[in-house]
């Protein structure tokens, strides 16, 4: 038997990541392996922060970030040049 290309999303388990989880099901064909990790899990939120993943849903393909989930999250220079920590 072939080996599978193995596709993991990381998830938090909201209407977003599920659209996504469905998006990427679709388009899989019979040689991916689709794997949902859930970002509740202590152990997977570890494993996602070691692999650079700073926000969901996230998507790697045979071990590797794609392109379009890598530098997202959270920058707190954007949200200060903003008004964030300023009162009105």
């Amino acid at each position: 038997m072939a080996d599978k290309r193995k596709i993991e999303i990381f998830s938090a388990g909201c209407a977003i990541c599920q659209e996504a989880i469905e998006a990427v099901r679709r388009a899989a064909c019979s040689s991916c392996e689709v794997i949902v990790h859930d970002m509740k899990d202590m152990q997977v939120a570890r494993r996602a922060k070691d692999m650079g993943i700073r926000s969901v849903p996230a998507v790697v393909i045979d071990g590797k970030l794609a392109s379009c989930c890598a530098d997202r999250g959270v920058d707190i220079g954007v949200l200060k040049s903003t008004g964030l920590g300023r009162a009105l």
